[in-house]
């Protein structure tokens, strides 16, 4: 079959499912929550897959999401100083994974510009090394985004502009955070991983001897092994889907459960889940 015959059958198919759901509607939807029916209802008449129905319902949720919503919190920005020496910078880039980082002055509130890792390259090749490595040659401006803004609108911007990272700052003025087009389009597609996010241990990553970061992805069973719990995995698959159960609602950023003899405190979700917590290990006693 020809390129041409090939893309003639999937607008032909594309438009069938079209023309089967034109007319399965009485008249145009009134709402949102009508028209999120309209698509459900299309999903169980195979007329939509599942997937297809998820990045519908993420489309029409990213005008409802705010940049707080999505951002990564300032305390979980990973960030290198401007005066820093390359040898002090390196492993921090080497551990993160990262391909872009906040420049900061004196302090989190002074973002002077975005450092990509790839212009550390030159260092590997330059035959001066560090000598010849100069901070201010390889900023590149950084772009502030308020607390407030809807995502639809940020990814717009992030096209137009093709910057791929923003700076949040609240309404003062200050940096509450950053948020990166990956966290963006994950409200449309779901969780964008990399070779890093499947790393071993990047579900959970220790901050000192008590407080952890945990992916709310994390399976119950590997929670368990790092922690010694006992968490069962018959009703949950991941410890997000465990935590969430325990507030009874879809928490907001902040707020806080303890489950067992772990204190968790959403530090980033949406309307639709969470994506991370900050959790703490407590005294057997205040865990009871």
């Amino acid at each position: 079959m020809s390129e041409d015959s090939e893309s003639d059958s999937s607008r032909s198919s594309s438009n069938g499912w079209l023309r089967q759901l034109g007319q399965s509607l009485a008249g145009p939807p009134r709402d949102r929550d009508e028209l999120t029916e309209i698509l459900g209802e299309a999903q169980r008449n195979d007329l939509l897959d599942g997937d297809a129905l998820w990045m519908m319902k993420g489309v029409l949720n990213v005008s409802e999401i705010q940049v707080r919503d999505i951002m990564v919190p300032r305390s979980q920005m990973v960030v290198v100083e401007r005066d820093a020496e390359p040898a002090a910078i390196l492993p921090t880039v080497i551990e993160s994974g990262h391909s872009r980082f906040p420049v900061i002055g004196d302090s989190r509130d002074e973002v002077v510009g975005i450092l990509l890792a790839k212009d550390l390259l030159r260092l590997a090749l330059d035959e001066n090394g560090e000598a010849g490595f100069d901070m201010r040659q390889v900023l590149r401006p950084a772009v502030f985004v308020p607390e407030a803004k809807r995502v639809n609108v940020l990814l717009k911007e992030f096209r137009a502009s093709r910057n791929h990272m923003a700076v949040v700052v609240d309404e003062y003025g200050g940096v509450a955070g950053l948020v990166t087009i990956e966290d963006a389009l994950e409200q449309i597609v779901g969780d964008i991983d990399d070779e890093y996010d499947t790393a071993e241990g990047a579900y959970i990553m220790r901050q000192d001897a008590n407080r952890f970061l945990v992916r709310s992805l994390t399976p119950v069973p590997e929670f368990n092994r790092y922690f010694g719990a006992t968490f069962s995995d018959e009703e949950f698959d991941t410890i997000g889907g465990l935590v969430m159960h325990e507030f009874g609602h879809m928490p907001k950023r902040g707020e806080t459960v303890v489950v067992d003899r772990f204190q968790f405190n959403v530090q980033r979700a949406d309307s639709r889940r969470i994506h991370l917590f900050q959790m703490a290990v407590l005294p057997e006693a205040e865990g009871a």
